[in-house]
């Protein structure tokens, strides 16, 4: 939590001008904080806490006759130490948990929920699933498909399937195969690919003859650059929602936040950082900037897989003027309800 480092006064005057911008998405004067938010205080004496707000760089002023406008520093302050965030309706709890428990596994599953958040929010929804050497395992089979290539099949513990084609040195042959499998068996269900990677890695020296070799034939294709992190599985719908909102009237604006949608590694990075976090993350200012190029939030929160480890992220991106008290709890919800739909799948197999 930001420590608040402005005296009562402005921070009265600061609330309600954010408030008001985000509900009307004008420039915000004396006269109508005056008029609107029942203070006691004279448009005068509201102006200079104006005027100290902006040089203190919480508010910028578009032309020299209109109000104000809250600066992402504002909108931090905002989030952090001013909002109280609206807990969601239970009606709409219960709607999100039996949407997301009813869809099937695999693809459609990020997709219907990233339909429903950006349906619920009326802006774009994002959501990334974790890189797969990073999500638990049910089965790895490699199956021989050329003399120097082999077929990794990866079964992952939230229903989905990945196929990667692996190089090899030299020919593997099918008694060998088998009996890797065969140890497999022992060491992949509920383990991830680096857990793998390290379990032999651990045993390579552990034991002499036909073992070890297993092992070390273990270790090589577990080790292969093809075997190891590929980029994340994103998600994003609802993209057409920028074009109703004022902030992405230019087609200038508009291009700069679908590139950054094209470029998903960039998105990713920031996602990456709200799996970890215990609480919903607003990334916005100088960490979308280098994303997106323009002013825009990103309000995201991790999600847990079937073991209870952090399974990916899901976040709704849009203009800095956002309903913050609503997105919130909306975020924090859906990821909930993925972590528990993800649970029951688990306690049902």
């Amino acid at each position: 939590m930001l420590v608040n480092p402005l005296p009562k006064r402005a921070r009265s005057v600061l609330y309600a001008l954010v408030t008001e911008f985000i509900e009307t998405g004008e420039p915000v004067g004396s006269r109508t904080l005056s008029k609107r938010s029942g203070f006691s205080l004279s448009p005068a004496t509201i102006r200079n806490v104006l005027a100290d707000l902006e040089d203190s760089g919480y508010l910028a002023q578009p032309h020299a006759s209109a109000g104000r406008v809250p600066t992402a520093a504002a909108f931090r302050l905002f989030i952090d130490a001013l909002m109280k965030q609206r807990p969601l309706p239970e009606d709409e709890v219960n709607r999100i948990s039996e949407h997301v428990t009813d869809l099937p596994r695999g693809p459609e599953f990020l997709k219907g929920t990233g339909r429903l958040l950006s349906d619920l929010s009326g802006a774009p929804a994002v959501l990334i699933r974790l890189r797969s050497d990073q999500r638990t395992l049910v089965k790895v089979r490699f199956i021989r498909t050329r003399p120097q290539e082999m077929l990794a099949v990866l079964v992952c513990s939230d229903g989905t399937v990945e196929n990667r084609f692996l190089p090899l040195e030299e020919a593997i042959e099918d008694a060998e195969l088998e009996r890797l499998h065969n140890l497999l068996e022992e060491v992949v269900s509920g383990a991830t690919l680096a857990q793998v990677r390290d379990h032999f890695a651990d045993r390579l020296a552990a034991q002499e003859g036909d073992l070890n070799r297993l092992r070390t034939l273990g270790h090589s294709l577990f080790s292969a650059p093809a075997l190891g992190a590929s980029p994340a599985d994103v998600v994003i719908e609802g993209q057409s929602r920028l074009l109703d909102r004022p902030e992405f009237g230019s087609l200038d604006a508009i291009r700069q936040v679908l590139r950054a949608f094209e470029d998903q590694e960039r998105l990713v990075s920031l996602l990456d950082r709200a799996i970890e976090a215990d609480n919903v993350q607003v990334f916005l200012g100088e960490d979308t900037a280098r994303v997106a190029g323009c002013p825009v939030s990103l309000v995201a929160a991790g999600y847990r897989d079937e073991d209870g480890a952090p399974g990916g992220a899901v976040g709704i991106i849009g203009p800095q003027r956002m309903d913050y008290s609503f997105v919130m709890p909306l975020v924090g919800a859906t990821a909930g309800a993925i972590s528990a739909a993800l649970a029951k799948k688990r306690d049902a197999s």
